[in-house]
């Protein structure tokens, strides 16, 4: 039987398989896991690295910054003079963050904002290449409007947990379980949107704005 959204096995030999960047960035990563720091690891922040470039993104908002692991990936995806918005909750993980950013060569590129993401977005400006939201679970309905009227017509709106260990197709009530699944039914049926979910690691929803 699955253990989780894939075989155990299968999930292993995926992440054995990741590229996992420079000395920088690995040490980035090992500090996630070794502190528990909910980060995306290799395999899905190169995912990310990946979806960015092939779009040429130049401009990109990231909600749920951490300590900087998954914003490294994207900002190195940007070419010269391109930007990275992210924004965190926490000013103290804010902190660690931007030395993270520092220390992966990427710190110019970006731009931290601290506050609550749904309050915040009020006030950033589109358009962006490319958005991907982290942010607490709950949360998600509440920025999944903003997020698709920030994005540009042919950029990618790319969230993180949607499957949230396979909870969002079982009879889970929780509150962050129902938030979810009102956040992939809405962005499923949204005209603007055409969105495929990608079952790696905790499910990472991948949508394409193809109209305004």
């Amino acid at each position: 039987m699955p253990r989780g959204i894939v075989y155990e096995e299968i999930d292993t030999y995926i992440d054995g398989l990741a590229n996992r960047g420079d000395a920088a960035l690995r040490a980035v990563e090992k500090q996630g896991m070794d502190e528990g720091w909910p980060i995306v690891a290799a395999a899905e922040g190169s995912f990310l690295h990946i979806l960015a470039r092939s779009i040429r993104a130049e401009r990109i908002l990231e909600l749920g910054t951490a300590i900087g692991y998954s914003g490294t990936w994207l900002a190195r995806a940007l070419p010269n003079g391109g930007q990275l918005v992210t924004v965190e909750h926490n000013p103290e993980t804010a902190t660690i963050a931007r030395k993270n950013l520092e220390k992966t060569g990427v710190g110019s590129k970006v731009k931290i904002l601290v506050g609550n993401a749904g309050e915040i977005l009020k006030d950033v400006k589109g358009p962006f290449d490319f958005i991907f939201n982290d942010i607490d679970k709950a949360g998600y309905p509440a920025v999944l409007d903003p997020c698709i009227e920030r994005v540009r017509v042919g950029g990618l709106l790319v969230t993180d947990n949607v499957l949230w260990k396979g909870k969002v197709a079982q009879k889970d009530r929780s509150k962050e379980t129902q938030a979810i699944r009102t956040y992939n039914e809405r962005l499923a049926k949204d005209p603007r949107m055409i969105a495929s979910i990608v079952p790696l690691r905790d499910g990472v929803s991948v949508a394409l704005k193809v109209r305004a």
